[in-house]
């Protein structure tokens, strides 16, 4: 162990066109460091620097501070020497001081989730230093205001005392700016930077009890241990929670020399994309400030300026900016700065090369010297992913293949949410117009408090600017809007990454948070009012706006033939209605997997008879009431059938209990009593007498259709009559019959005998026949281990895996959520099982009834229709398996059919 410590790296250092590491090292270094390695190789003008390792994250939190510093401390001084080298300056020192900067870095972008302290490294007397050598009192305040400020909320925990209160350091600013009449950062005397020092010094004492530390040692230990904790602070473990990281990936530290973007008008700091996050155009765009430090561009407190002319002049149109307004006081970095703009565009195109990808950069520029600080595959909008990945394989970057393995499943997901209706937004009343920060249409109740998005069903967060705090809020708001805040701000940048509607910047909203108000223009809008975004244009609506389904068209269209050239299994859905089964057609589906024929018994015109059915005391009296529900059965088949001409159509016989079709309030029970002419008594009898213990495990599936027989035989007439109406009428049905819950090979075998039977006697009545499947769903463990037995009978297998996973668990799915943050929390389950399928347990079972069944008949036909049919890892393992398809809800189908060509491509690799 003692030898390992000693041999094992884990600080790797970068500079001076060279780097320990690489861009393939992302694991290791984190993304941050692997990409600040890769670009300093290239010769790209980066500030040297180290990473330390994610491994020593892990370290850390399973060895504690003391060990991790041990281990590191000798490794962390060296880099620091090696720094110190390359620019010139020492640590600490007092006439030549260097300043470093202490970023996070997952293996993954995660942005604004975990923390970052720039200027780290000063103190009262290294500032006297920094002032003389760079002749710049100015600056060198500045620099130590910003470093106490970011220190004091990262490593010392110096966060707003309520939500509805401001941060504590920018409350002591903005009393100085009130006391002194100015409005900007910028406007500040070095004197009035000396007494903000002196003030937040004061409010650190005050919080904390403690002085603020000055030795620049201690600053660095505090800085890196605040980035090891961020990585379990609440919105970084939230962040990993909704897209399904692991805890144990850890985070790396990155420290680098400081290079400073608020040295005065010859220097700024931004942030720039390769093509357009939001809509994936390709045009270079992005946002930068004068006299500024990065974090100011991402916090939203300062509204940047457009880095390109035309992205300056489609600000400008939007904000509703003169152009000789515009030239004058918003000018971009392009018209600014021409030289500095040329080598940063130079920059942006090496870089896209080099990764073959839409790249998000950050940047510093130094008294005229032009810095790159960061660059990682930028986070992008659903639609931007798709129009990306099209353009760059017709670009020739990329073939079919990784066009295809760099589509994210989930994201498409966004591409297929409603927009809104043309016809509508002409009648709308536009109140205010903010950047186009994210894409979508969004229409909710104004809520102003990030832990209050779940008051309103639909909401829409309405913030000042938005923080790394507010990420849940955010996640659960329909949309998001902010008054400050460019089009690479926090709330931009987040929201793009999750695919939600935004608007940013819009200068005219006036916010209180205390009296929970918005107002424009002299109207006031309250909590609880209904507003409507566009995150395509940036316009803000009174009131709610209607919407409608969106099409497949465009790049989207295209990536969709793509997935048909390469995907092998098929893609069918789970659909109840013709009006389902037609979204499902339009998105690619092959065939419904699944229709569950007792949602059309809960319809007001059916459950009257559902209910004379289950209240008849005898099989004739049984037989009526299904002679009622018979033509409404046989003309939703119709309808369904019709919508899937020419493809497979699996129908499920009825699954419920019974119980969950009787009335269980007093006043339906005694409106039944009187339709059918018996007492209230009676009603209340058979109620309490269809109860269950355990209903899930009940009288229900085949069992009701063995001890019912005629349930099954009205079913059957219904789907065969629909087939043979619509082939009358020239049109193809291709019915595959479902029996539910079997377990064992001779309850399969009693309703295939009613279902041939009556399909026999129509056929004879009809003078015609077509043909018709009977297959059956695998969900009981008990089926998986018969398969063998089940499939000599059977003709198709479908897995439920939604009860599969219920009685292999033994968790009630209705109940699971009680424990399941629990064992989150305690690392007993990584993911809700019903939600990903649980490969080692669940999916053994899968495995074993699909060899099982194949050995006993080799071609037999095989799906899954839970819930898991339109997750990504779980379709992938059901091709893995040799499945012919996959069945998910209507909107799923374009993520299927994409994961079922991806993995295809997958296996071939």
């Amino acid at each position: 162990m003692e030898i390992l410590e000693k041999v094992k790296t884990r600080v790797y250092k970068f500079g001076n066109k060279t780097a320990d590491g690489n861009s393939k090292m992302k694991n290791l270094l984190g993304g941050k460091g692997a990409n600040l390695a890769e670009m300093s190789s290239l010769g790209i003008p980066v500030p040297p620097g180290f990473t330390i390792t994610t491994e020593v994250c892990t370290e850390y939190n399973t060895l504690g501070k003391e060990n991790v510093v041990e281990l590191i401390k000798d490794e962390l001084e060296e880099s620091i020497a090696n720094i110190e080298t390359l620019m010139g300056s020492k640590f600490g020192d007092k006439t030549n001081p260097l300043l470093v900067s202490v970023r996070s870095g997952a293996r993954v972008s995660m942005p604004g989730m975990m923390d970052t302290v720039l200027n780290l490294g000063i103190n009262d007397e290294v500032v006297q230093g920094l002032a003389k050598k760079t002749n710049n009192e100015q600056f060198a305040w500045d620099s130590y205001r910003r470093f106490i400020q970011m220190y004091g909320g990262v490593v010392l925990g110096m966060k707003p005392a309520s939500k509805e209160d401001i941060d504590p350091f920018e409350e002591i600013m903005e009393h100085l700016k009130h006391k002194r009449g100015i409005k900007l950062d910028t406007e500040f005397s070095v004197q009035d930077l000396k007494d903000l020092v002196y003030d937040f010094k004061e409010a650190v004492k005050k919080r904390t009890g403690h002085n603020f530390p000055t030795d620049p040692w201690d600053q660095l230990w505090g800085a890196i241990i605040a980035v090891f904790n961020s990585w379990n602070g609440d919105r970084a473990v939230y962040y990993r929670t909704m897209h399904g990281y692991p805890a144990d990936w850890g985070t790396a530290v990155n420290v680098q020399a400081m290079v400073y973007g608020n040295m005065g008008e010859n220097s700024g700091t931004g942030v720039c994309f390769t093509r357009d996050a939001g809509t994936g155009e390709n045009v270079f765009n992005g946002e930068y400030l004068i006299n500024a430090q990065g974090e100011d561009v991402v916090a939203g407190v300062r509204t940047p300026q457009q880095i390109t002319h035309l992205g300056s002049q489609r600000w400008a149109e939007l904000a509703k900016i003169e152009e000789e307004d515009r030239l004058k006081n918003y000018p971009s970095l392009e018209e600014l700065m021409p030289s500095i703009f040329e080598e940063l565009n130079t920059y942006q195109n090496v870089l896209e090369k080099h990764y073959r990808d839409m790249q998000d950069m950050e940047f510093t520029i130094q008294d005229g010297k032009l810095w790159i600080l960061q660059t990682r595959n930028g986070k992008r909008t659903g639609a931007a992913m798709v129009k990306i990945a099209m353009d760059l394989l017709k670009e020739g970057m990329i073939d079919e293949k990784e066009t295809l393995l760099r589509i994210e499943p989930n994201k498409l997901d966004e591409l297929l949410h409603p927009i809104f209706d043309p016809d509508a937004l002409k009648r709308s009343q536009v109140i205010a117009q903010g950047l186009p920060a994210s894409p979508g249409a969004a229409t909710g109740k104004i809520v102003f408090f990030a832990d209050e998005a779940a008051k309103f069903k639909n909401s829409i967060l309405v913030r000042i600017e938005t923080s790394p705090e507010d990420l849940e809020g955010m996640n659960i708001a329909k949309g998001i809007l902010t008054a400050r805040g460019g089009m690479t701000s926090h709330a931009a940048v987040v929201a793009r990454g999750m695919g939600k509607c935004c608007v940013s910047g819009a200068g005219a909203l006036k916010i209180n948070y205390k009296t929970r108000t918005l107002t424009v223009d002299g109207h006031e809008y309250h909590e609880g009012d209904w507003i409507s975004l566009n995150g395509s244009t940036g316009n803000i609506f009174e009131g709610k706006v209607a919407t409608m389904e969106p099409e497949l068209s465009g790049e989207f269209a295209e990536l969709m033939t793509l997935t048909d050239k390469y995907g092998q299994m098929k893609v069918r859905t789970n659909a109840d209605t013709p009006k389902d089964a037609k979204v499902a057609r339009n998105f690619g589906a092959q065939g419904i997997g699944l229709t569950r024929t007792e949602h059309m018994f809960f319809e007001v015109d059916r459950i009257k008879a559902m209910r004379e059915m289950i209240l008849a005391d005898t099989v004739k009296g049984r037989k009526q009431a299904l002679e009622d529900l018979l033509p409404m059965q046989r003309s939703d088949f119709e309808g369904i059938f019709e919508a899937m001409e020419g493809l497979p159509v699996t129908i499920r016989l009825l699954d419920p209990p019974l119980h969950e079709f009787v009335p269980h309030q007093l006043a339906t029970q005694k409106e039944l009593a009187e339709d059918m002419h018996i007492s209230l008594q009676a009603v209340k009898n058979k109620v309490a007498e269809l109860e269950e213990f355990n209903p899930m495990l009940g009288h229900r599936g085949c069992r009701l259709g063995n001890t019912y027989p005629e349930i099954t035989e009205m079913q059957t007439r219904a789907i065969i009559e629909a087939a043979l109406n619509l082939k009358a009428r020239g049109i193809n049905s291709k019915p595959e019959i479902m029996i539910p819950l079997v377990g064992t090979v001779k309850e399969f075998e009693a309703q295939e005998q009613i279902i041939r039977r009556t399909a026999d006697v129509i056929f004879e009545e009809r003078n015609d026949s077509i043909d018709y499947l009977v297959g059956t769903m695998i969900e009981v463990p008990r089926a998986a281990l018969m398969a063998d037995l089940i499939a000599e009978k059977a003709d198709f297998f479908s897995f439920g895996t939604n009860d599969l996973t219920q009685m292999t668990f033994g968790y009630s799915r209705d109940d699971v959520g009680k424990f399941l943050p629990v064992y989150y929390e305690k690392g007993i389950l990584k993911v809700d099982p019903f939600e990903v399928l649980d490969q080692e347990g669940v999916g053994q079972l899968v495995r074993l009834g699909t060899d099982r069944g194949r050995s006993s008949k080799p071609n037999l036909k095989i799906g899954i229709c839970g819930e898991h049919g339109g997750e990504p890892s779980s379709i992938e393992f059901c091709y893995n398996l040799g499945m012919d398809y996959v069945s998910c809800s209507p909107y799923r189908v374009p993520i299927a059919r994409l994961v079922s060509a991806q993995a295809a491509i997958k296996s071939t690799m």
